[in-house]
């Protein structure tokens, strides 16, 4: 298989077609190269949304639906977003409703959801400022929002290793375990590229929400940012 990579610019055709390409190994390599933290991530996020019974929520980039699938555990109605065919496909086995739909003009009715979340995803989309827009406009009055996203280490030694790791162990880790190596050398760049948790707060207060705060997991390697519109 020809490897695929998105760039920095994030042409939207590109991202998608490197998500079709890693879709298949996507969540163990996911796994692997995380040491294990994304499962508590995905913990760590249903709980920040605060979900009940009756509650709509849509996970957006859901990718194959695991995030969607432990968001359910609420007894919530849980649907799982994403531009990416592969993606969907490769978890059709998971029993959440999946919709194929773009960030940037998301196929959903003002004022639908009563929560929201993306988990390392808008980091991948051409317009941060375009989808959190978006995101607000589809969440009811009060509606939360939850972002969970790679983010820089608290603690100065780690994040310098942290940071060398990005660039030269995580593509060859992935070399072993992912079915599209180079896709993960546009990880390793676009986290080192992305926003400090003050920075990616700042953009979601200026999109129109309020009570903007986050909170670090595993030292900051992510942060999980909750906001209220």
């Amino acid at each position: 298989m020809t490897s695929t990579r998105a760039g920095l610019d994030k042409a939207p055709a590109d991202v998608a077609a490197m998500f079709d390409g890693v879709a298949r190994r996507y969540d163990i390599t996911n796994t692997v190269l995380s040491f294990g933290q994304d499962r508590g991530w995905r913990t760590a996020t249903r709980h920040a949304l605060g979900l009940g019974p009756g509650d709509v929520v849509l996970d957006l980039a859901a990718g194959t639906a695991v995030s969607t699938e432990e968001l359910a555990q609420s007894g919530a109605h849980c649907i799982a977003a994403d531009f990416s065919l592969g993606m969907l496909k490769a978890g059709y086995k998971r029993p959440v409703p999946k919709v194929a739909a773009d960030a940037l003009t998301l196929p959903f009715a003002d004022e639908s959801f009563d929560a929201a979340t993306i988990s390392f995803g808008l980091r991948n989309v051409a317009s941060v400022d375009t989808a959190l827009a978006e995101l607000y406009r589809v969440l009811k009055p009060a509606g939360r929002l939850v972002i969970c996203e790679f983010s820089t280490p608290v603690f100065g030694p780690f994040r310098t290793v942290y940071m060398e790791y990005l660039m030269k162990a995580l593509p060859s880790v992935a070399t072993k375990v992912s079915s599209n190596p180079e896709a993960y050398v546009y990880l390793a760049e676009s986290i080192r590229a992305w926003p400090d948790q003050a920075g990616l707060a700042a953009k979601i207060a200026s999109a129109g929400f309020d009570s903007v705060r986050w909170r670090n997991l595993t030292g900051g390697i992510a942060a999980l940012h909750r906001a209220v519109k």
